[in-house]
């Protein structure tokens, strides 16, 4: 799943994604009108993914997959806040490509590792419903504390703008 080698999300900031239960999504569409929304998430490898749930929708289909289908370019940030405690201010956003997984060993896997994560996935049906896979490219990260320091994975700098 998600390729082989993961040199783009160093360890620590592994870690941290590991220990979050939501992030946010941003896509794009074709005319550049963006779309931000939290989401439920794992990861594996260099590849991130989100699948499509059995919450209740609106019934056409979603923004996000619509938006993906004309811009693949998507970001995706997870962050711990404490308004008590600026010191532990802590995000991670990773950029990519996605892609819509419609079904196949990698769809299936991504939905297992999901419902580890998420026992709310554990009693629906996932099976014949769509996967986002982020393939990451680009990783930035920041911490309050330096804890993990504030590193961007591309060489530019990681304090926040």
């Amino acid at each position: 799943m998600g390729g082989g080698k993961t040199a783009v999300l160093g360890e620590g900031e592994r870690a941290f994604l590991e220990e979050r239960r939501v992030a946010h999504l941003a896509t794009v569409d074709g005319a550049g009108i963006p779309n931000v929304g939290p989401v439920c998430f794992a990861v594996a490898g260099d590849s991130l993914y989100v699948t499509i749930d059995r919450k209740p929708k609106s019934g056409k289909p979603l923004k996000r997959l619509r938006n993906i289908v004309e811009n693949p370019h998507v970001a995706l940030t997870a962050d711990l806040y404490d308004d008590d405690d600026w010191s532990r201010l802590h995000w991670v956003m990773v950029r990519g490509r996605a892609e819509i997984l419609e079904g196949g060993v990698e769809h299936d896997d991504a939905q297992r590792l999901l419902r580890a994560k998420y026992p709310q996935y554990r009693a629906m049906d996932l099976a014949p419903l769509p996967v986002i896979a982020i393939r990451i490219e680009r990783v930035t990260s920041w911490s309050g504390a330096g804890v993990g320091g504030a590193c961007d994975a591309t060489g530019g700098s990681g304090a926040p703008r």
